[in-house]
């Protein structure tokens, strides 16, 4: 069976569907359409996790065909153990957020369903592809549905915001369309496997990694062009700031691990300094910049950013412990930025307004969803037991064996990121309730209920027992160090 295939166009083409229904008056039939092509998206990547075979480095379930034969271009698909993961948190991702806009979205229903149909496919393309012009289509696609869902249902300044994701994302990407065509150039082929095994001097090894370190550090984003990043949550509706946070931010992590790393070795250990200073960088000044905000989506924006910064630091340590607490940090992140955005949007759904100032006492009249938030602000902070814990706890191990100062630096974020968040909970979920508007809140409805319980038995379930995604992905890691560790450096 064509799996990746299937994981790619079933939600595609469950979101044309979705875009046929188109007008308003059908809301409901495109609601439940958009259910239908979501859950069948998940339900097609479940065998690439049931099937997958963990004992072994091998591209799995590969699919090959030709596309256009005179630049070698195929289609391309295959997943190793760390993109598979990706394809399945994608499509578990937009579920939830179909399943989040239920009762919030009423005005272009079809077309907002659609647009996160569709946007759900191009991701798992990008993360599926193995020919290097099959990714860049992917990766530039999935712009159009995310600049449409801030532009459209975003707030009063979301024109603004989603130019500046577009341009910001866009103008990176252009120099790895750049890299790609200087490496057809000398190899005559796209195909990204073949590309590892190119030998490049370092000059131009250290070109290569600037062309794809500006891309996939928009991406991330990395300190200092993570501007967008704050803006882009601030106007997006509740479902895009969770496929922003959850997903297309690890789409640029993940361009580190596909194209940077085993592409240019001698590079990525020669420039290894700059990248670890960046990361440290996000982790404890954007940490202290969260501590300041008013606002509880720019909170969580730049608390990704900081939590980001340790991804990025895990794989330039160049060890096992370090490579593997990222991949397991971005999933785990993708769980608990999506809870707490998720949470955020429950309140807004109720009083339209993000500012911690216009809160307090929420757990009087909530108190179901305090202790829902109460789980998700700890994971957050790392509390263990909880998926946030483990991969940081793995990244700042790793940093401890390399240096002790830098492990020491680190960890900062354990104690910054209980700062910001608890700060943040305690302001808006304990003390006298603040005004009349808190005082009529409704606690969870049955939906929002379920929803945010499926996330929170996510978030247990990785924090109590990681060993079946580090199981995965241990052999794929193990193979990509092995080749990284034969540069010449």
């Amino acid at each position: 069976m064509p799996y990746l295939s299937l994981s790619i166009w079933v939600p595609i083409f469950a979101g044309l569907a979705v875009l046929a229904v188109g007008r308003d008056r059908d809301a409901a039939a495109a609601r439940w359409i958009a259910l239908a092509g979501a859950i069948a998206g998940l339900v097609v990547t479940l065998p690439l996790w049931l099937h997958f075979d963990t004992g072994t480095s091998q591209m799995q379930f590969v699919e090959r065909s030709e596309w256009i034969p005179r630049f070698d271009i195929h289609y391309h698909l295959g997943v190793d153990g760390i993109s598979m993961l990706f394809v399945l948190l994608n499509s578990l991702m937009t579920l939830v957020v179909v399943w989040s806009a239920w009762e919030v979205i009423q005005v272009r229903v079809a077309q907002y369903m659609a647009a996160f149909l569709i946007q759900s496919g191009l991701i798992n393309g990008a993360f599926c592809a193995l020919d290097g012009i099959l990714f860049y289509m992917f990766f530039e696609a999935m712009l159009i549905p995310m600049y449409l869902i801030i532009g459209v249902w975003g707030g009063p300044n979301r024109v603004y915001a989603a130019i500046k994701f577009f341009l910001y994302t866009l103008l990176g990407s252009l120099l790895m369309l750049v890299a790609l065509i200087y490496l057809y150039d000398v190899s005559e082929t796209f195909s990204i496997l073949d590309w590892y095994n190119v030998p490049l001097s370092l000059k131009v090894q250290v070109l290569l990694f600037i062309a794809f370190f500006l891309s996939f550090a928009v991406k991330v984003p990395m300190f200092p062009v993570h501007t967008w990043l704050p803006d882009a949550h601030v106007e997006a509706p509740t479902g895009g700031s969770v496929i922003l946070a959850a997903i297309t931010l690890k789409i640029g992590a993940y361009g580190f691990v596909r194209f940077i790393l085993p592409i240019v070795p001698d590079a990525a250990r020669y420039l290894s300094t700059f990248v670890i200073a960046l990361s440290l960088i996000a982790i404890v000044y954007i940490g202290f910049v969260a501590l300041v905000q008013a606002d509880m989506k720019k909170l969580i924006a730049y608390s990704s950013i900081s939590h980001m910064g340790f991804v990025t630091l895990g794989f330039f340590l160049f060890n096992q412990l370090g490579m593997e607490g990222g991949l397991v940090q971005m999933i785990s992140h993708g769980f608990v930025s999506a809870a707490m955005f998720l949470c955020v949007g429950v309140m807004y759904d109720r009083m339209h307004s993000r500012q911690i100032a216009d809160y307090g006492g929420v757990v009087n009249t909530m108190p179901k969803f305090a202790a829902f938030m109460m789980l998700f602000a700890m994971a957050n902070s790392g509390l263990p037991a909880t998926s946030g814990f483990v991969g940081e706890f793995m990244v700042i191990l790793a940093s401890v064996k390399v240096n002790f100062w830098l492990g020491a630096t680190a960890a900062t974020i354990m104690i910054l990121g209980a700062a910001y968040t608890l700060w943040m909970y305690k302001r808006v979920i304990y003390g006298p309730v603040g005004n009349d508007q808190v005082a009529a809140l409704e606690d969870l409805n049955r939906r929002e209920f379920w929803m945010l319980g499926a996330v929170a038995l996510l978030v247990f379930w990785m924090g109590l027992w990681p060993k079946p995604f580090i199981d995965v992905m241990h052999n794929s890691v193990a193979d990509l160090l092995a080749h990284v560790a034969k540069s010449k450096l």
